[in-house]
């Protein structure tokens, strides 16, 4: 009896490791990213590569609150997962700020830049999906990890979606609908954790 104790403490401490790892891993992919999106979204003037930067920053402090509740008890992963609602949805707020400010002064974005940095950011977060794609069903911790890293994919997608329809149309509008749907992505996500830290938090005070 005390073997398998042994052994039960010894795999989920192996497990928190691993789960560690791989986060500080997306962790760095990820503020990479929010530098390169951030600056070729204000240099060309998209407000959908700023949208998607800020949720790479966004991320990135997810990341960091996951890493240190990984070594946490439930309480603490619940906790994490309430503040990542939290920031998802600040996020969503900036971004649609962004749309409103773009609306009173039109600006065609170069699309180009769009397209380049999308697809860069694309494969940067296809990297972080495969990543964790295992901790996926960990606890509720993984899981919100999970589910920013699956929102990111859907996010770069449309952004390069919206750099060839700001070609193909010379206009803004396309990258300020995307800008505003990432922005929607944002509100919903953050609805989804803050419902689940939320159950988790009254499931650890019960």
């Amino acid at each position: 009896m005390s073997n398998c104790c042994s052994d039960k403490a010894g795999e989920l401490e192996t497990l928190k490791l691993r789960q560690a790892s791989t986060l500080k891993t997306v962790l760095g992919i990820n503020v990479a990213m929010f530098a390169v999106e951030f600056v070729a979204g204000l240099l060309s003037g998209s407000v959908s590569l700023v949208a998607d930067s800020l949720d790479m920053l966004g991320d990135a402090l997810v990341y960091g609150f996951s890493i240190f509740a990984v070594r946490r008890g439930q309480r603490a992963k619940a906790y994490s997962a309430l503040l990542k609602g939290i920031i998802m949805a600040v996020f969503g707020l900036v971004v649609l700020g962004q749309v409103a400010y773009k609306l009173a002064v039109p600006q065609v974005p170069a699309f180009h830049v769009i397209g380049v940095i999308g697809f860069i950011a694309l494969v940067a977060n296809g990297i972080c999906l495969l990543l964790l794609w295992r901790h996926r069903a960990d606890d509720i911790n993984m899981s919100s990890v999970w589910l920013c890293s699956r929102n990111d994919i859907i996010a770069n997608s449309a952004v390069i979606c919206a750099a060839g329809a700001v070609w193909v149309t010379e206009s803004a509008w396309p990258d300020l609908v995307v800008g505003a749907a990432i922005a929607a992505l944002f509100m919903k996500s953050a609805a989804t954790v803050l419902v689940g830290s939320a159950r988790e938090l009254r499931e650890a005070q019960s």
